[in-house]
């Protein structure tokens, strides 16, 4: 099967970076699969899960906001955060949740609130992925 060279690095350093036979990204309105040998675009990547094929096996990742430089040969994902499912920390997640709900209650400037709305998202999307991801 044809693949391509797919690199995901995050804001914490590279996350994987390998062969890779197709993929789909999770963007604003739905997803973008890639294949190899598709042509040049970049994409913008929404929140959510990445998922890809290795020597057949399906994989997925919880990938933050970011953008995908796709060619015919390699895929450059660079990404806010990527976590596996199976690491997501429930309660940490959970926790980050309620704080980003309490800071919505008090007066904010609208550069605030936009990221607390970040916070929050972020925090019920790794939620959704632990609930779903369960061990």
């Amino acid at each position: 099967m044809n693949s391509f060279i797919l690199n995901i690095t995050a804001s914490s350093g590279e996350f994987y970076q390998g062969s890779c036979e197709s993929m789909v990204l999770p963007v604003k309105d739905g997803v973008y699969g890639v294949q190899a040998g598709h042509s040049p675009v970049l994409v913008a990547i929404h929140m959510g899960m990445l998922k890809f094929t290795v020597d057949g096996e399906p994989r997925e990742i919880l990938v933050g906001d970011g953008i995908a430089e796709v060619t015919p040969t390699f895929v450059l994902l660079l990404v806010d955060s990527a976590e596996r499912p199976e690491d997501i920390d429930k309660n940490r997640a959970e926790a980050a949740r309620i704080r980003a709900e309490e800071r919505l209650q008090h007066k904010q400037s609208m550069h605030e609130y936009y990221q607390t709305k970040i916070a929050l998202d972020r925090a019920m999307q790794r939620l959704q992925t632990a609930a779903k991801y369960k061990r």
